[in-house]
């Protein structure tokens, strides 16, 4: 089978996100499942210059935008990358979709539609390229009218649309729906009109032959009103060719046992050299190094999303409690300042650094005891099957993702704690279960182990991708 998959970040290259983990790591699990893949992605500012033996393998012009795609490896993999280079919209400063000021640029809806227009012209065999395209697996509103775009040309592939997140939508004006020079009948509430706006995810909802997330649990959820982000009633309608399929981890990069990030290397058998992390952390937070109190850790986007506003409202009892907190991210600029202010007026308890740096990131959840992921809603999540890995025990939400990977430790051989309503108060009664439990030290090490024990490895996923690939192509094609 021959996948093109189209994405908007890949890591190592570009990340934002889960997406660029998923892009970056699933392809390279599908070379051993008999899938030729090519990843392709936007050619944003200095990208080049991380790859070498980029050659140029098609040039096309669309919309008066010129384009070269060139070919080139994904950095430490055998997986073909395609660069989608069209200089005039993504050789800017900035992110993938915000300029350096944290403000979304203006033409993303143009950005975006042409980089699918131009892959729609690769996978439908319109430019120099021979590879035939069996599936088009799109992911995410990046990507979202790539299948509408199929569905309008003869003799293309079948496609495939992946929603890692429904609450990033792409929603843009009726001006840039018409500025897309798209049929002008697809302007209708059942196609890609979306409360008198053009919705990118919409359109991959609608058009796609088949759509997955990424975990069985959110496939279910966004069906619902709470979770559907006013797409349910669509994927109600679309159930029965929706289905769900965990995200997987590289269980390489994130190996207590290999890890260079860390202070002391360690592993199921050694788990006594867990402890020198937590000293290394606390010295690098700015806390007081203590090996008994309890080390609750968090990696995050602080945004609601997260539930980072409903530890805010806990802090105040929380830092009444025997323990720390260290927290690392960036996100919401309101949550940012209302944690700085706390950790200002507590240093002994609290610190918070607003950065992402991978380094830190890899020892504050070798460092931690627990790990807090208290979201209001997880498509599946990474850091808690991370924070497993490396025996920090997770104390989640019973949503999504979190759901489908962590087990109660009220049941047998369970990893962590659940959050069961989406309070304040509810998150203070998990910790200080969490810190009855740590008190026992025997009882948290069997925790621990239980969490070391899981296979969250890309493996079994690529195989259910794989499943998934050939039962799109056995299945009669959609109007």
């Amino acid at each position: 089978m021959n996948i093109l998959f189209a994405t908007s970040e890949a890591h190592p290259l570009i990340k934002t996100g889960g997406l660029a983990d998923v892009s970056g790591h699933l392809p390279r699990a599908l070379l051993s499942n008999e899938v030729s893949i090519r990843v392709a992605i936007p050619a944003y500012r200095g990208l080049h210059s991380k790859l070498s033996s980029a050659k140029t393998i098609a040039q096309l012009n669309i919309d008066g935008k010129a384009i070269n795609v060139l070919e080139a490896f994904l950095p430490g993999t055998r997986v073909k990358l395609w660069l989608i280079d069209i200089p005039v919209l993504f050789d800017r400063p900035g992110g993938p979709y915000q300029n350096e000021h944290g403000q979304d640029w203006h033409d993303n809806a143009e950005r975006f539609g042409i980089f699918n227009k131009a892959l729609t012209a690769i996978a439908c065999g319109q430019t120099e390229i021979s590879w035939p395209v069996d599936i088009v697996h799109c992911n995410d509103w990046q990507t979202g009218l790539l299948p509408v775009l199929l569905k309008l040309t003869p003799k293309a592939p079948r496609s495939l649309f992946t929603v890692h997140n429904l609450a990033y939508q792409g929603l843009f004006s009726y001006e840039t729906f018409l500025a897309l020079g798209l049929p002008g009948d697809l302007w209708r509430y059942d196609a890609l009109e979306y409360y008198n706006q053009l919705s990118f995810m919409k359109a991959g909802l609608t058009f796609a032959d088949r759509i997955n997330t990424v975990s069985p649990q959110y496939a279910e959820e966004i069906k619902t009103p709470e979770f559907g982000c006013g797409l349910d009633s669509l994927l109600r309608h679309r159930s029965g060719v929706l289905s769900g399929i965990l995200n997987g981890i590289d269980d390489k990069e994130w190996n207590p046992g290999q890890d260079t990030n860390l202070e002391s290397k360690f592993n199921k058998q050694s788990l006594s050299k867990k402890l020198p992390n937590k000293l290394a952390l606390q010295k690098l937070f700015g806390l007081p190094q203590r090996e008994d109190v309890f080390f609750l850790v968090m990696v995050s986007r602080l945004t609601g999303q997260k539930g980072v506003d409903l530890i805010v409202k806990a802090l105040p009892h929380l830092l009444e409690m025997p323990l720390q907190i260290a927290l690392l991210g960036t996100g919401d600029r309101d949550i940012e300042a209302q944690l700085l202010e706390i950790a200002g007026n507590r240093p002994d308890k609290l610190s918070v650094k607003i950065a992402y740096n991978e380094s830190w990131a890899h020892l504050l959840i070798a460092g931690g005891d627990a790990f807090l992921m208290p979201s209001r809603f997880e498509p599946c999540g990474l850091t808690q099957m991370y924070s497993m890995r490396y025996g920090t025990i997770p104390i989640v939400r019973n949503v999504g993702g979190l759901a489908d990977t962590v087990t109660n430790i009220e049941e047998t051989e369970g990893t962590g704690l659940i959050i069961h309503e989406n309070t304040a108060d509810e998150l203070l009664n998990t910790i200080r279960k969490a810190l009855t439990l740590y008190a026992d030290r025997q009882t948290w090490k069997t925790i621990q182990l239980n969490c070391m024990r899981q296979d969250f490895s890309w493996k079994k996923s690529a195989a259910e991708y794989a499943k998934l690939y050939s039962a799109i192509l056995d299945s009669p094609q959609t109007d």
